[in-house]
């Protein structure tokens, strides 16, 4: 008797119940085609922050404003990259929520200053696709996935000290409450921050500082060091970058302006503190 072929879609799904804690196709899939986008963001963004206006969907200053972007862009180039590669789910799934309420950010921003946008530039389709497409796509993502998840906790190696946990959290649900604050009021961000910014920007930057927060409120819910091992590197990475872009575009930050110190000082002491964790973890 012949077989018949498995329908295409099952192959993309996987039986997710029987998958325990594993990346569907269908996730892995998604993660190789987004990360060409990223990385081409990456490439604009962080190695051309001056030439926005020919190569972006939208004309950005200053230079500080793309910087985080593309920071924020190359380390999802790395983030994707492992949900590629990546055999358990619970390894990257926290950091998905963070994705999506960053892309519905996006989305939002987008329809308020649709005037802003080059609707003439190539690049502008790009991000329209983008983020129509991707505030659907990855919480269904994410619902689909977690199918998988056992739920329940297995011994996965060392586990997150209760401190670190508390003060991750508890830094996560400050950031993320200022996030929402500030995308719905930009003229606060416009009134007080280090460098200038219009009220597209300002909803820009408060959708990555909520990409920020909800992934470090979501991860510390999960014991295992494990589960936050991939954000920790991704987080490593994409700091390292900003701060590197704060020292080529100096410039653009007003040093009289107290909050400057304490936004560059406090993304120096919280890559410190998060290379510090990766460090003492990877040693248990």
């Amino acid at each position: 008797m012949k077989l018949t072929e498995q329908p295409r879609v099952q192959v993309l799904l996987g039986d997710a119940q029987n998958r325990e804690d594993q990346v569907l196709p269908i996730t892995r899939w998604v993660a190789r085609l987004i990360i060409p986008f990223l990385a081409a963001a990456f490439l604009v963004l962080y190695g051309e922050p001056t030439r926005t206006a020919e190569f972006f969907a939208w004309t950005i200053r200053p230079e500080m404003t793309p910087i985080i972007m593309g920071a924020g862009y190359g380390a999802g180039v790395y983030f994707f990259y492992r949900v590629a590669t990546v055999d358990e789910w619970h390894r990257v799934a926290p950091v998905f929520l963070g994705i999506a309420t960053f892309t519905w950010a996006m989305a939002i921003a987008t329809v308020l200053h649709w005037e802003n946008f080059n609707h003439s530039h190539h690049t502008f389709y790009l991000w329209v696709i983008l983020y129509a497409v991707t505030p659907v796509l990855v919480p269904a993502l994410w619902v689909l996935n977690c199918r998988t998840d056992p739920r329940e906790e297995r011994d996965s190696g060392p586990v997150l000290p209760r401190a670190v946990r508390v003060l991750g959290g508890g830094l996560g649900v400050v950031v993320t409450v200022s996030a929402v604050i500030l995308f719905i009021f930009p003229d606060i961000m416009i009134g007080a921050w280090p460098w200038a910014v219009s009220p597209l920007t300002a909803r820009i930057l408060a959708g990555w500082f909520a990409l920020f927060g909800v992934v470090n409120g979501v991860v510390v819910l999960d014991l295992r060091w494990s589960a936050a091992r991939i954000l920790v590197q991704s987080q490593i990475l994409g700091f390292t970058m900003v701060l590197v872009g704060v020292a080529r575009v100096w410039h653009n930050f007003d040093p009289s302006n107290m909050l400057t110190w304490g936004v560059v000082g406090g993304m120096t002491l919280y890559l410190c503190a998060i290379v510090v964790l990766y460090l003492g973890m990877e040693r248990r």
